[in-house]
C-alpha cells in the first residue's frame, strides 16, 4: 500500500464482543452463495466415490494422495507445492487487484464465522437482543439460549473436524466407527483437535484471528497500490455527517449523504468504522456497502456512498486496470499455471528406483565381474500394467540377467532383484555409468530410465 492511502487502527467496542446486525443486499447474497459452494465442495467431496475408492483421499499409511483419477505419489510432491505456490501467487495478485477479497468472501476463516454469526441470531436473535442477552444476569431463558447456541457450534465444528480427518483416512469408516464408539483414540485426538480450532477460531477469537494472528492481513500493506479495489467512503459525498429527516433537504442543513446511522458499524464483522478510513482490519467483505445502500435506497440518494474503489479513482477519478504491475502478475500467474498443467499431465505414470547392492562388485561361476541391484518398480496409474525391464548398453559390454517381464496392479510395489554382468573392458577407471529402463508393454509412451554406477576391479580395465 502506498503511503497516501490513510491507515490506522479503530478501538473496538469496549466490551470486546462484536454484535453484528442482520442485514441483506448483493454483496450479502454474493457470499452467501459463494459460501454455500465451499461449504458443498467441503463437506461434499468427502463422500464422493471413484472407481471404488474414495475420490479424494490422501491415504498416509500407503503415502499416496488420491485425486478422482490421478494418484500422486511422494515422487509426485513437487506437484503438490507447486500448486500451493500458485495459488498462494494467485491470491497475492488478487490482492493487488482487489484487496482483501478473499478474507471476505472465501477463507475458511471468514466462512465459518459467519456460520457462526447466524447461529448466533437464530438462538439468541439479532444484534439488540444479544447485547440486552449479554447484559441480563443468568436465567433459565438465558441458559437455555447459550446452551442451544453452543451445541449448534459444536455440532458444525465436529462435523467440520471429521470431514477435514475424512480426507486423510475414509470417511465412511470413519464415520461408522464414530456412530458405533469405536474410534481409536489417535484418530479421536485428531479430530477432537480440528473441531476444537473450529470452535474456538469462529465462535470465539473470530476477528481477531484476522486481526491478530493472520499474517496476510499484515501483509496486504505491500501488495496494495493506488488502484487496488478498496472499500472506500465517499467523504466529498458523504461529509458533514448529520440526521435529518427524508423530506429535508441536505443541502439546505449544510449536511452531506451520510446520516450518521452507524449501520455500517453495526454490520462490520471486525467492529470497524469505514468512514475512518482503510484499517487493517477490513476483511472487504462488502457488509457496510450493503447497510449503507439500504440506507441510501430509504432515503431516495444515489447508492455509493460505500462503495469498491481505488485511490485513484477517489482523488483522480479513474482506475488503471491494466497497469504494468498488473499485466505482468497476471501472466506470470497465467504460465505457472500453465506449467503445473503441462507437469502434471506428463508426470510419469511408473517410477523406478535403482538400489545397487552394498558389496562392490562379484565374481560369478564363469569368472565374470557382476554388480547386483535391486529394481523398485512402481505402477503410479489406477489400472494394472505389465512391463518389461532392460538395460541401455549400446557398446554389448553388459548383460541384464534375471526377470525381465512383470505385472502390477494398480498402485503395487515390486522389487526387482537382477544383476549385470560385464562382458567386455571398461574404457574409463573402474566405474561407469548405467541405464535401467522399465517400459509399458501396453503403452510405449509409458516408460521411465534411472542412472546407476557399475564398478568393476582394476585388472577388469
Amino acid at each position: 500500500m502506498t503511503e497516501r492511502i490513510p491507515t490506522r487502527n479503530i478501538p473496538i467496542e469496549a466490551s470486546g464482543n462484536i454484535h453484528t446486525r442482520r442485514f441483506t443486499g448483493f454483496y450479502r447474497n454474493l457470499r452467501l452463495y459463494g459460501a454455500g459452494v465451499l461449504m458443498l465442495f467441503f463437506f461434499g467431496t468427502a463422500w464422493l466415490n471413484w472407481q471404488g475408492r474414495q475420490a479424494v483421499l490422501w491415504d498416509l499409511a500407503d503415502r499416496k494422495f488420491y485425486i478422482f483419477g490421478a494418484t500422486i505419489w511422494p515422487q509426485d510432491l513437487f506437484l503438490l507445492a507447486a500448486l500451493l505456490m500458485i495459488g498462494a501467487f494467485g491470491l497475492f495478485t488478487l490482492s493487488v487487484f482487489a484487496g482483501r477479497v478473499w478474507c471476505g468472501y472465501a477463507c475458511p476463516q471468514s466462512v465459518w464465522t459467519w456460520m457462526f454469526m447466524w447461529v448466533e441470531q437464530i438462538t439468541e436473535g439479532d444484534r439488540n437482543q444479544r447485547i440486552k442477552l449479554d447484559a441480563q444476569p443468568w436465567s433459565a431463558a438465558k441458559l437455555a439460549r447459550r446452551s442451544a447456541k453452543h451445541s449448534l457450534w459444536l455440532c458444525i465444528s465436529l462435523a467440520t473436524g471429521l470431514t477435514f480427518i475424512g480426507y486423510f483416512t475414509p470417511i465412511r469408516p470413519l464415520v461408522s466407527q464414530l456412530l458405533h464408539l469405536t474410534l481409536d483414540l489417535e484418530t479421536a485426538a485428531w479430530v477432537g483437535f480440528f473441531g476444537l480450532c473450529t470452535y474456538m477460531n469462529a465462535g470465539w477469537l473470530r476477528e481477531k484471528v484476522c486481526r491478530d494472528m493472520c499474517p496476510y492481513s499484515n501483509l496486504q500493506s505491500v501488495m496494495f497500490d493506488a488502484d487496488t479495489l478498496i472499500i472506500t467512503y465517499d467523504t466529498t459525498r458523504g461529509e458533514s455527517r448529520g440526521a435529518r429527516r427524508k423530506d429535508e433537504d441536505p443541502k439546505a442543513l449544510g449536511l452531506g449523504d451520510c446520516i450518521d446511522c452507524t449501520l455500517c458499524v453495526q454490520v462490520c464483522p471486525t467492529g470497524i468504522d469505514i468512514r475512518d478510513g482503510l484499517q487493517l482490519e477490513c476483511i472487504s467483505c462488502g457488509a457496510c456497502i450493503d447497510a449503507c445502500d439500504s440506507v441510501m435506497d430509504k432515503m431516495g440518494y444515489e447508492r455509493g456512498l460505500v462503495r469498491y474503489s481505488s485511490e485513484r479513482e477517489m482523488t483522480v477519478g479513474k482506475t488503471h486496470w491494466l497497469r504494468p504491475k498488473m499485466v505482468a502478475q497476471v501472466a506470470l500467474l497465467s504460465l505457472l499455471s500453465i506449467g503445473f498443467v503441462v507437469a502434471f499431465l506428463n508426470r510419469p505414470l511408473v517410477a523406478l528406483d535403482v538400489y545397487k547392492d552394498r558389496g562392490l562388485y562379484r565374481e560369478n561361476s564363469e569368472g565374470q565381474i557382476e554388480n547386483i541391484y535391486s529394481l523398485k518398480v512402481i505402477n503410479k496409474t489406477q489400472s494394472p500394467h505389465r512391463y518389461a525391464v532392460s538395460l541401455h548398453d549400446d557398446d554389448g559390454r553388459f548383460a541384464l540377467q534375471g526377470a525381465r517381464d512383470l505385472e502390477l496392479q494398480p498402485g503395487e510395489i515390486q522389487v526387482l532383484p537382477v544383476s549385470v554382468v560385464l562382458l567386455g573392458k571398461l574404457e574409463h577407471g573402474s566405474s561407469t555409468s548405467l541405464r535401467f529402463e522399465v517400459r509399458d508393454l501396453e503403452d510405449d509412451d509409458i516408460r521411465i530410465t534411472t542412472k546407476s554406477r557399475f564398478v568393476a576391479p582394476a585388472g577388469s580395465l
